[in-house]
């Protein structure tokens, strides 16, 4: 009998689910249980004052329902987990190392888009932080593009992908070496990938390795 590893994913929206289903559907050794927080993404935009704490605990409920490693694929999440000291027994797996560890091996000068603006600073401060820890040099630019989260948001995602995917043609006319940060535009980077020669990083490309890893 094969035993399975309980991956508990926490999530700030529930579109990412179907992300993480896809990327592991082959993976018998892992079951996935999701979580989802949205309140979070709407208390981010008053202050972030009392909300790491809040994380905490909804990681502490997560290891209390028998899961065997914690999956983050929120870099809001993950970014205020910074101000806290974790307790946990089981690994915390946030979704943007990989990610990280992906783009400090690009050698040349590289664009990051984002569609949602919160998640910015965070991300490329975790970034930074993760380069200097590995002694890496990463030349990046940031380019967020503009109203089109909220499209997501609302479940318009049809419009939010191709919103993405124009975005990028801009921006694979200046520069092929792209990457989009967050999980909700990877079916959109997919989609641009086949249709062009650009081969763009996003969070899922290293994920289930990394996982794999940090659970067995």
């Amino acid at each position: 009998m094969l035993l399975r590893k309980r991956l508990g994913c926490l999530h700030a929206h529930h579109s990412n689910i179907e992300y993480i289903e896809q990327a592991f559907q082959n993976i018998e050794k892992v079951e996935l249980v999701h979580f989802v927080d949205p309140g979070l993404i709407q208390q981010v935009s008053k202050g972030t004052d009392g909300l790491a704490f809040k994380v905490k605990e909804q990681l502490g409920w997560m290891e209390s329902c028998d899961m065997d490693a914690i999956l983050i694929t929120c870099t809001n999440y993950i970014a205020l987990l910074e101000e806290v000291q974790l307790e946990l027994s089981i690994p915390i797996i946030k979704i943007d190392e990989p990610f990280f560890e992906t783009l400090c091996e690009e050698k040349q000068p590289h664009t990051i888009l984002f569609t949602n603006p919160e998640t910015v600073e965070g991300t490329m401060n975790r970034l930074q932080q993760y380069a200097l820890l590995h002694e890496k040099s990463i030349n990046t630019e940031v380019k967020v593009i503009d109203n089109t989260f909220e499209l997501i948001i609302h479940g318009k995602k049809d419009a939010y992908n191709n919103a993405i995917i124009q975005a990028l043609h801009v921006v694979a006319g200046e520069q092929q070496h792209i990457s989009v940060a967050q999980l909700s535009m990877v079916e959109a980077a997919r989609q641009f990938g086949k249709e062009s020669d650009v081969t763009i990083i996003h969070p899922l490309k290293s994920l289930v390795k990394f996982v794999m890893r940090s659970i067995k």
